[in-house]
């Protein structure tokens, strides 16, 4: 059977993120953190919920879960995430799955997060449609992603990466295919929800201050991950210096005098039920 461009997607975001947990860990997780407490808000997790949260990475939500007293049930696709969150949420049962098949039963789950996920699945609908499927009738999910176009601090990688005259590696997906693709905005996300049969969605805008110092920064990038550090890590050695010498300089713009940088990021926080 031949693979499709979804295929293709979702096996390239598999291999980039093949070894790389401890990397997002130091970099990248304390960013994706921050949505966090508004995101089991919107999800109605509290004592007692049976929660099922998807591409749980280092364990960030599960373990904030874990301390509301919910009962935790935790995927992700990459064996190094699964080792990562079950240490950090010790209570929780933490499996490798990943979407758009999971091994759960229909209605197994009162409330279903995805922090940062939709992002990394090439059939967003289709994943959708089965976070759906194991909620109970009733039930929340809440889901976060990236917002498009990207605030300033978000958008500072890739600003150096095209200064620097980097080209896309074949490996790496030049995006969704256009039947699978949304706009990366409120009506966008919240549209896609209500496709996939769920109902009374909501979308907002969350936006924060990231800070962080520039080598930590510039460290997620530099071990390779996601897309950014795919295009960064693919380059001649060169290249690659080219890219760190401008980032080196667009970071001026967000330092303060101590050299921590201040970096706008904007991301969509939705919830809907079944």
């Amino acid at each position: 059977m031949s693979m499709t461009g979804s295929d293709r997607y979702d096996r390239s975001e598999r291999l980039m993120w093949a070894g790389r947990a401890i990397a997002y860990a130091g970099s990248y997780a304390r960013l994706c953190a921050h949505a966090v407490p508004q995101l089991l808000d919107a999800a109605e997790v509290g004592p007692g919920s049976w929660l099922l949260d998807v591409g749980t990475g280092p364990g960030t939500v599960a373990a904030a879960a874990c301390a509301r007293g919910a009962k935790v049930t935790a995927v992700d696709a990459e064996p190094t995430m699964v080792d990562l969150a079950a240490r950090a949420a010790p209570t929780a049962d933490v499996r490798v799955a990943a979407l758009p098949e999971l091994p759960f039963s229909d209605g197994e789950f009162d409330a279903v997060t995805a922090n940062f996920v939709l992002n990394h699945v090439g059939r967003p609908g289709l994943a959708l449609t089965e976070l759906r499927r194991v909620l109970r009738p009733g039930g929340c999910v809440g889901l976060t992603i990236w917002a498009v176009p990207p605030d300033a601090g978000q958008a500072l990688l890739g600003r150096a990466i095209q200064a620097a005259g980097a080209v896309r590696p074949p490996h790496l997906p030049t995006g969704l295919a256009p039947e699978d693709d949304f706009p990366r905005d409120e009506n966008g996300l919240s549209g896609l929800m209500n496709a996939a049969g769920l109902r009374d969605a909501v979308c907002e805008t969350l936006r924060w201050n990231h800070r962080a110092g520039a080598e930590e920064w510039w460290s997620g990038p530099a071990a390779g991950i996601a897309f950014g550090g795919q295009m960064v890590q693919s380059q001649t050695p060169r290249v690659r210096a080219e890219i760190k010498r401008h980032f080196d300089h667009l970071s001026a713009e967000f330092a303060d005098e101590d050299g921590v940088l201040t970096l706008p990021h904007a991301a969509l926080l939705a919830r809907a039920r079944r």
